[in-house]
């Protein structure tokens, strides 16, 4: 390939780059914004390979594929959901990611400063991002035993991991198909209120156990959860560590006036919510099912270690 003149005159190198659109975006106001990701790049000079896929799993089958050929980008159209699928894909690889927003929470966009309600911007940011070096971040590695068939697994995260109550109405958002957009996380929150109790814990933080009834339990190594929920507003994405939120047992209308505050970040002042900064958790519980990036993994036992640099990811630094 020949180099490329990018708009303001400065000489680009042509990239190979992997594409993975949505599969539930076909249709709604979302579906046009991968085949304009896909033209961008082509029109810029780039090689580009298209992954579009009737589900997730010919998408992530499609995905191992284009990853095992080391392309020097592999690029998801979509939300969390898609950086789920990628995280699981590229962690402990030295291909980098890159991220165009257009799902309902995109919260992995929000906290890595990528425009996450402006699609031509986010498209703009990466294909100026791609001309330099990715940024390094970590990744959460969760282990557990998949429930349906009995085996030992591993799952990888990039934003937060979710255990309580927040992992609750993730259970019941994921169930509705309407309304679409953030609005969705609102209603489910209020639904699952009416059945609002505490749920009994035995964590193991960095090594140490902690016996516990709580109402959320969170681990974040990104911000925000829902679309826009700031369930862990301190945490940092390559600090090395995860920060576990747990909130203690509360009334229903103590948890009313509490609530409104994680999506301010506000919350942590409260004395009844505690954050732990560590490498490794263990969660157990009867009771308690555990979503990670907004996708379901289970219920509990979990083992979560953080891995430093796992990911490269196209992001402003």
């Amino acid at each position: 390939m020949h180099p490329l003149l990018h708009n303001d005159g400065v000489t680009m190198k042509p990239l190979r780059l992997v594409v993975a659109i949505n599969p539930t975006a076909s249709f709604g106001k979302s579906s046009s914004v991968g085949p304009a990701v896909v033209q961008t790049l082509r029109a810029m000079g780039h090689d580009v390979t298209s992954l579009q896929e009737p589900d997730f799993e010919q998408l992530m089958e499609s995905g191992r594929k284009a990853v095992s050929t080391r392309p020097d980008a592999f690029i998801v159209v979509g939300g969390d959901g898609m950086v789920s699928l990628a995280a699981n894909l590229l962690a402990g690889t030295k291909v980098p990611l890159g991220i165009v927003p257009s799902g309902t929470g995109n919260d992995m966009a929000r906290g890595l400063g990528i425009p996450h309600e402006n699609t031509e911007a986010a498209i703009r940011m990466l294909t100026d991002l791609l001309q330099g070096p990715p940024r390094t971040i970590d990744a959460g590695r969760v282990e557990y035993v998949d429930d349906e068939t009995g085996r030992a697994s591993t799952r990888w995260f990039a934003g937060c991991l979710s255990a309580g109550f927040d992992a609750v109405v993730n259970e019941r958002a994921n169930r509705m198909r309407r309304p679409t957009g953030p609005s969705r996380y609102t209603i489910a929150i209020g639904l699952e209120l009416l059945r609002l109790k505490p749920i009994p814990y035995r964590l193991v933080l960095d090594g140490q156990p902690l016996e516990t009834s709580a109402m959320l339990v969170s681990v974040g190594n990104n911000v925000s959860l829902g679309g826009g929920m700031k369930v862990t507003p301190d945490a940092k994405v390559d600090d090395g560590a995860l920060d576990v939120l747990v909130v203690q047992p509360l009334s229903r209308i103590q948890f009313l006036r509490i609530f409104p505050r994680v999506f301010k970040g506000t919350h942590l002042s409260d004395p009844r919510v505690a954050v732990h900064r560590v490498r490794t958790i263990r969660i157990e519980s009867m009771v308690a099912v555990v979503y990670a990036d907004g996708e379901r993994i289970g219920p509990a036992p979990v083992d979560i270690t953080v891995v430093p640099g796992a990911l490269r990811i196209f992001a402003p630094a």
